[in-house]
């Protein structure tokens, strides 16, 4: 399986008060895309960003928009979202257990790469039938909603039974990803690392980045690009 490695770092960990400077600094370090967390105050306790800010980040950004919804009722968001510029657009399946195809055909229709997130206590068996509809699966290796949060070493196993079922699409981890982290993730059959404290907060974000890289680089099967 080749499948590309890519870094997102997390806007929720930028400065929010200098925000076109920081989408800069993460893509002059080599970020691949932009994760950009919407949490909506009720699916998860925390409030972040909007679709106008969605909007205003496509318009000075270089690399694609991972837009992440934590939110309620995502369906009726998802177009919503794809217009104002998401390139990767992810919804919870706990968000939508009680519509989840209705609502994975909506987020299909909308012409963006789609995910799939799952919190910790949520198992991977739920998204069995729908796999070869869904182009990236999220494993949360933290509780959805805030950062800085320690990494959850438990979840791997979701990540390796979706490559031992022959899930060949991305499978993103989100949560306390850092140079001593990612290995596991990639180990495990991970190909897409969400990092925002390590990042955005390094001494040298380049560096920083550069040694996410250096830890999951020429291992067997998976490769850079």
């Amino acid at each position: 399986m080749q499948l590309p490695i890519r870094v997102a770092p997390s806007l929720l960990a930028s400065d929010f008060t200098n925000l076109k400077s920081e989408l800069a600094r993460a893509e002059a370090a080599g970020a691949d895309w932009h994760h950009v967390d919407v949490m909506d105050g009720h699916f998860v306790p925390n409030l972040s960003i909007g679709p106008p800010v969605v909007q205003s980040i496509k318009k000075v950004s270089g690399i694609p928009l991972d837009v992440h919804l934590m939110i309620e009722n995502p369906g009726e968001w998802a177009d919503i979202y794809a217009k104002a510029g998401a390139d990767i657009l992810s919804f919870h399946y706990e968000a939508a257990a009680d519509n989840f195809e209705a609502t994975l055909n909506q987020f299909k229709d909308t012409g963006c790469k789609v995910g799939v997130a799952l919190n910790p206590p949520c198992g991977v068996e739920v998204l069995k039938p729908y796999l070869k509809d869904i182009d990236m699966v999220l494993i949360m290796s933290v509780n959805a909603g805030f950062g800085g949060q320690s990494f959850m070493p438990e979840v791997l196993s979701k990540v390796s039974q979706l490559r031992e079922w022959g899930y060949d699409g991305d499978i993103q981890i989100d949560g306390g990803i850092s140079d001593k982290t990612i290995g596991p993730c990639l180990a495990a059959g991970a190909n897409v690392f969400v990092a925002g404290s390590y990042l955005y907060g390094a001494d040298s974000m380049p560096e920083a980045l550069q040694e996410l890289h250096n830890k999951v680089e020429y291992k067997d099967g998976i490769s850079h690009s």
